[in-house]
Parts: C-alpha cells; sequence; structure tokens
C-alpha cells in the first residue's frame, strides 16, 4: 500500500472577487512555501479570476 505523506496540505481556492469556493486542491508546503493565486475560471462570475487559498481542508 502506498503510505501518506504529511508533507502535502489540503486547501480550498476562493473567488477574491465574489469569494466562491470552487476548487480544491493540494500542494508541497516544502517546495511552494508560499500561498498560491491561481488564475482559475470561476462560475459565479462566468469569467477567469484569480483565486486565493482558503482554510485547510481535513
Amino acid at each position: 500500500m502506498a503510505k501518506k505523506s504529511g508533507v502535502r496540505a489540503i486547501f480550498g481556492l476562493a473567488c477574491i472577487v465574489c469569494g466562491t469556493r470552487g476548487y480544491v486542491t493540494s500542494r508541497n508546503k516544502l517546495n511552494t512555501p508560499e500561498k498560491m493565486k491561481p488564475k482559475k475560471f470561476c462560475s459565479n462570475c462566468r469569467k477567469v479570476q484569480e483565486h486565493k487559498e482558503i482554510e485547510k481542508l481535513k
């Protein structure tokens, strides 16, 4: 069986314009210590917007 690594953090992404939470992703804390701000499609705004990290999911 594959072992779980405690390095990867699971978190959600929220649109910075409207605040809608539409994505869940993970990142390696050691390789990318800063918070992610990817551009994703927001279904509420109906266009590509910058998203920010929100609280860690369990």
